[in-house]
């Protein structure tokens, strides 16, 4: 059990640094959709294209030397190379990116539709945030985690306060004239939002900077070598990823007709976020998980403890899918704060059970990162990308963001059962199917009758998540006894 309370541990730490800046953050989710900040879903609509370019770009300025950074640094007896090299490739890197997309802003601006004053902003925090990878990633490895969670609370803490300041205080506050009166802009609430990004990111670079002043500057071109071959299939993987996760709000753009496209990704982006619950929850998991399965990796059976893993995910993420299903309708108003965006939440079920089977594929994904088949991550990728296109750019015309929200799930699906099926032919788990179907096959079915069968009868959902709960206590009660004696 010492290798559980481990995780667990970091786990809880890490999901301080993921969850509660994230659920400061969620605030932003009713204050964008107040009619009295963004007029409309449209404006919403355009926020969450730029933000769907943020997360493809920064996958690529990452291009996967993070997860090396983690394989090298955990294997490789000089680690001061391992840092330096990684740290050099990233800041060379990021510089050429800058200085490139500075120079024909205008032209990317007019290619993908969006004012240019937004690219100028985007640019500066992608360079802010690809100079903080290695050393969050450093902080990681160390085991750091409380100054890891201090430094990632503190930019969303910032980033939720300039937020409203600018988009709720200061026009109250320019009337009175002063430095407020020029800080002022009308109808700027949207470049406001990316400057309270910009100035989040300068500060934790800022935090940061004590790595780079403490870092011994080496870099070893063969080490660099075996890092890239190590780390291109995860970018591959990484851009297939993001293709899953956010390219559907920028084929919207491109597929739907213009007087409804940004008015439609509005309604799709806000309801997207009652699946926060659990991307969260994955997040956190996935954060204590993957230092976890490297530093285990040639312990007695490590197997074992990985299927025993699963089976919590799984558990606790069916809770989860069930509880948010059965309130949505009460969390919806508090989040989503104008009617003009419910429309769209018929997707909610359909998004939350797509972020479940997304969390099951990266506990899954331990088999190919230790043993060092990285390219099937980046197979597995390509393939639910490939599905995400193809239903996406089949059914977008006719049926939107239902589309989009089918096609997310489809992809996740497909990526987790092909990880399954690979992960028994090169590193066998034995995991418990038996549990962990019975677990997804109830709650899955719980959450489907009470949405579309009985949504809005909640002592009828509220039934099914007593019954759902008292039968993960009976098959789990004798490790719920172990880890209360320990």
């Amino acid at each position: 059990m010492s290798g559980f309370k481990s995780l667990f541990k970091q786990t809880f730490i890490y999901g301080l640094a993921t969850v509660l800046p994230r659920m400061l953050s969620f605030l932003l989710v009713p204050l964008y959709t107040s009619p009295d900040v963004l007029s409309s879903p449209a404006e919403y609509g355009k926020v969450s294209v730029i933000f769907s370019y943020f997360v493809l770009f920064n996958v690529i300025l990452a291009y996967g030397m993070e997860t090396a950074f983690f394989r090298f640094f955990n294997k490789d007896e000089d680690k001061d190379a391992v840092v330096g090299t990684s740290t050099i490739s990233l800041i060379a890197s990021s510089l050429g990116f800058f200085a490139v997309a500075l120079i024909f802003q205008n032209q990317i601006a007019s290619y993908i539709d969006i004012d240019v004053k937004y690219i100028n902003l985007v640019i500066w925090i992608l360079l802010l945030d690809a100079l903080v990878i290695i050393p969050f990633a450093w902080l990681r490895a160390n085991q750091k985690a409380m100054r890891y969670a201090i430094v990632k609370i503190l930019n969303v803490v910032i980033n939720l306060g300039l937020n409203l300041f600018f988009l709720l205080a200061l026009k109250d506050l320019a009337e009175n004239g002063g430095v407020f009166e020029i800080l002022y802009l009308p109808n700027y609430e949207v470049s406001y939002i990316f400057i309270a990004n910009l100035v989040a990111s300068a500060f934790t670079l800022i935090l940061m900077l004590s790595f780079y002043t403490r870092l011994k500057y080496k870099f070893n071109t063969i080490l660099w070598k075996k890092m890239m071959r190590y780390a291109i299939p995860v970018l591959i993987a990484g851009v297939a990823f993001s293709i899953n996760e956010t390219f559907d709000r920028i084929l919207l753009k491109e597929l739907l007709p213009a007087d409804v496209a940004e008015t439609d990704i509005g309604m799709y982006s806000a309801c997207y976020k009652l699946a926060l619950f659990m991307t969260l929850f994955a997040t956190a998991y996935r954060l204590g998980i993957e230092p976890y399965f490297f530093s285990h990796a040639k312990t007695k059976n490590p197997q074992k403890n990985y299927a025993r893993i699963l089976e919590f995910f799984v558990a606790f993420g069916s809770v989860i899918l069930l509880f948010v299903v059965v309130f949505a309708d009460l969390l919806k108003p508090y989040i989503i704060r104008s009617e003009d965006y419910w429309e769209a939440m018929s997707i909610v079920p359909i998004v939350l059970l797509a972020n479940f089977c997304l969390g099951i594929y990266h506990n899954l994904s331990v088999w190919y990162k230790i043993t060092d088949r990285t390219k099937f991550g980046a197979y597995i990728s390509v393939v639910g990308a490939l599905v995400t296109l193809a239903i996406n750019f089949l059914f977008i015309e006719t049926y939107s963001y239902k589309a989009s929200a089918v096609a997310t799930l489809a992809a996740y699906s497909v990526m987790m059962l092909l990880s399954y099926y690979f992960g028994r032919k090169y590193y066998p788990i034995p995991y418990n199917l038996k549990k962990i179907g019975l677990y997804m096959a109830t709650s899955i079915s719980f959450a489907v009758l009470s949405f579309y069968q009985y949504r809005g009868e909640y002592f009828i959902g509220i039934a099914m998540i007593i019954v759902f709960l008292g039968m993960v206590v009976f098959l789990e009660k004798n490790q719920l006894k172990q880890a209360l004696n320990k």
